[in-house]
């Protein structure tokens, strides 16, 4: 088990494109969601993992994760996965001594990019740059899993257009 801290946020512009390192298609299917966990099978290349992470607010979540044959992972997806797969183009921009991974979301939730970055504390410092937008770490509506069971392409046209500007939506839209 490890613990995984990480705090996400909606993206201002594109000015963190100029800054890219190195940018990585993923697929993930979602075998199940419960109160207490999500367990996801994800596709990276030829890479694949079989993750079981926590239901649980905050910055700071147990996950397990376990490399298991791309073969595998692609017939859990075909098989078992509940809901559209969540699709994305993983970049990584290096920002300072930290690194941020930008999702940009493919297929159902097309037009949604969020920036995360993992740190090795909830209290930790992190730089934050100007295409940086609204912290977004405990809405549940940009977990991933969720994007699995309501995708961005369904939400509400003014709500879409106030995210892609990097501005937290409302609770009550």
């Amino acid at each position: 088990m490890s613990l995984e801290i990480e705090r996400k946020f909606l993206v201002r512009d594109d000015g963190w494109r100029r800054q890219v390192r190195d940018c990585q298609r993923l697929k993930q299917g979602y075998l199940a969601n419960t109160r207490r966990c999500s367990v996801r099978v994800r596709i990276a290349g030829a890479s694949a993992w079989l993750s079981v992470k926590a239901m649980q607010a905050g910055p700071a979540r147990a996950e397990f994760e376990y490399r298991i044959p791309e073969s595998d992972a692609a017939a859990m997806i075909a098989e078992f996965a509940q809901g559209p797969l969540v699709e994305k183009l993983r970049h990584r921009v290096p920002v300072g001594r930290h690194c941020y991974e930008l999702d940009e979301f493919e297929g159902e939730n097309r037009g949604l990019v969020l920036a995360e970055i993992e740190l090795g504390s909830a209290a930790a410092a992190f730089p934050r740059p100007d295409w940086l937008g609204d912290e977004v770490t405990d809405d549940v509506r940009f977990h991933n899993f969720r994007l699995a069971e309501q995708p961005f392409s369904g939400w509400p046209p003014a709500v879409r257009a106030r995210v892609a500007t990097g501005r937290l939506v409302g609770a009550g839209e």
